[in-house]
């Protein structure tokens, strides 16, 4: 244990800290891309519940990492005991550390979570913390080291075996003729002949993008005047063999492909502020906290969220009111209309419906954390002490907060403390959707998206529980996704019955029901209210309705086998596609 005798002293400790600090962070990366690297051999040996495990383990590395680096700090300094001067010598010490550092961003979230760890989020002070980022990242200087530009000089078919003699796999592909065929043929369809004739550069970032049972090169058409993205999505076919799935050159694809209900990429990288830059260039509609959060960073992203939403609230004046839908019983729920997220508080109590405990509550959210959302779960995301001026709230919000919410908030004279909250993305509520929207296809597709998502919720292994049509969003992309987690459980922790059939009108009165029973037969009468949604509901999905469907599902779940779905539509695909002559 280091003594402060003078300034030299100081000086000393607050650079072998600061070392330290950096350390533990370089040693948790270290780790974070060692998970990540190991993808290509899990996709190219298809060991997809080895890769479903490497997610958990990369998003459990970073609590592991910080807890290691908190206890090394203890061995040089008792830090309750240390002054202001000392934290803000610590921060100027360890920023002379980050100059040139290739992941400078992501070290000053390790650092803030240390201090977070220290204080118990009680200190929240830029002098002594990097609330605010310490240099500004220009994009494009490191571009070469993350990007590879193609000739576009040649043929597209020459474009496309240069793009492969680049990123190479190690096993052959099935048809790699025939795919390259039916690309080229794609490209050729999407584009008018001035538009291919103008193009100057085809780039594609380094890293490929793997996700459950499917590996993605990332990049972009150049034109004069536009660019598009340039995607190309890969499989295995059952002989574990390679073939091109599908060629993405919609920005709606790369969109929902990079949505938030999905589960991370792993895509290794030395530059991860260099390729967000990139992706966001790709998708200026997405914020840079939420690209993060795709890559698996979701530390950094809540980082950098943080940060954007104190910009925003600097550059608006609207006030925090209750989110749009009906009030939940479990979580206090709200909004700033001007800004894309929805803040999620636990309440102190439950009504008697409610068969759950705050613990339960967290332990929901941490599984959908763990599980592969298959783009039908929204992400969460965790905070601490987490500060809204108190002149911003509607004052029956803050009522409703402080009568339903007083263990999880603090007033002050100025600000609301929430002490622990969920951040997720908004969307609109189903049953708001269905109430307003007058276009019967677009009403149909609401529905069958409905019942869709239940459905590969429950191929992953989860059964939603609380399945209300309020507790579920629908997206701008018309797609539907669950959001209430407060009732979910693995498969196998319920029972799924069969009503009993008799003359008695009080049967179902002295039915014994058991804490795990579920009755499917009874999903009818409350998924959807209204009687034409309830019928157009059984029409599109009445297997949802029935003892089978949900056994069957059960059975998929014990066989640990991974289920996979598409993040675009199947008519996107290539085995969807033929050959015309000219192409052959």
């Amino acid at each position: 244990m280091l003594e402060v005798t003078n300034k030299t002293d100081l000086n000393i400790l607050t650079a072998t800290v600061a070392y330290q600090i950096l350390t533990g962070f370089d040693k948790s990366f270290r780790w974070y891309c060692r998970i990540t690297g190991g993808a290509q051999q899990r996709f190219e040996q298809g060991e997809w519940q080895a890769t479903q495990q490497a997610v958990k383990e990369r998003i459990t590395i970073y609590e592991q990492s910080l807890s290691a680096a908190v206890s090394d700090i203890y061995h040089h300094v008792f830090p309750l005991q240390q002054n202001h001067a000392f934290w803000q010598g610590l921060k100027s010490a360890y920023l002379k550390l980050l100059d040139e550092h290739p992941q400078f961003e992501l070290a000053e979230t390790f650092y803030n979570s240390v201090i977070g760890r220290i204080f118990k989020h009680q200190v929240i002070d830029n002098s002594v913390m990097f609330i605010l980022p310490s240099r500004c990242f220009l994009a494009g200087h490191y571009r070469a080291k993350v990007v590879n530009s193609f000739d576009t000089t040649g043929t597209v078919r020459n474009l496309l075996d240069d793009i492969f003699k680049t990123y190479r796999f190690n096993l052959d592909f099935a048809h790699k003729e025939h795919d390259l065929a039916l690309v080229e043929q794609v490209i050729r369809q999407h584009l008018s002949r001035q538009q291919l004739a103008s193009i100057h550069t085809i780039e594609m970032l380094k890293p490929v993008f793997y996700r459950s049972k499917s590996a993605y090169l990332v990049g972009r058409i150049c034109m004069p005047e536009q660019t598009i993205p340039f995607v190309i999505a890969l499989m295995l076919d059952q002989q574990k063999q390679l073939q091109i799935d599908a060629i993405l050159l919609e920005p709606a694809d790369l969109s929902v492909i990079f949505g938030f209900a999905r589960a991370y990429f792993m895509a290794d990288t030395q530059h991860p502020a260099e390729v967000v830059a990139f992706l966001h260039e790709l998708l200026p509609n997405k914020k840079h906290f939420e690209l993060y959060i795709s890559l698996g960073l979701y530390k950094h992203g809540k980082t950098v969220f943080y940060r954007n939403f104190l910009q925003h609230m600097d550059h608006s004046d609207d006030q925090f009111t209750f989110a749009p839908g009906i009030r939940g019983l479990v979580m206090s729920v709200f909004h700033l209309p001007s800004y894309g997220v929805v803040f999620k508080i636990i309440k102190d109590h439950f009504p008697e419906s409610k068969k759950v405990t705050r613990e339960r509550v967290k332990e929901c959210y941490r599984l959908v954390k763990m599980t592969d959302r298959v783009g039908r779960m929204a992400d969460t995301h965790e905070y601490m002490n987490f500060r809204l001026p108190l002149n911003r709230m509607v004052p029956a919000l803050l009522q409703e907060l402080q009568e339903e919410c007083a263990g999880s908030i603090e007033v002050t004279s100025e600000a609301v403390i929430i002490k622990h909250l969920y951040i997720e993305r908004k969307m609109t509520p189903l049953n708001l959707y269905l109430e307003q929207e007058t276009d019967p296809d677009k009403i149909r597709h609401a529905i069958d998206e409905l019942g869709l998502c239940i459905k590969q919720i429950a191929a992953a292994n989860i059964f939603a529980g609380d399945m209300l049509h309020k507790n579920f969003g629908i997206t701008r992309h018309g797609r539907v996704i669950f959001y209430d987690y407060d009732e979910i459980c693995y498969m196998h922790e319920r029972e799924f019955r069969l009503l009993p059939r008799s003359d008695d009108p009080y049967a179902l009165d002295t039915l014994s029901v058991g804490p795990t029973d579920v009755f499917p037969e009874q999903f009818e009468h409350f998924i959807v209210g209204k009687k034409h949604l309830k019928l157009l509901l059984k029409e599109l999905h009445g297997d949802l309705m029935t003892q089978a469907f949900w056994l069957g599902a059960q059975e998929k779940a014990k066989t640990r086998e991974v289920q996979y779905f598409w993040p675009y539509s199947e008519a996107k695909r290539l085995i969807n596609q033929t050959l015309t002559h000219s192409t052959l």
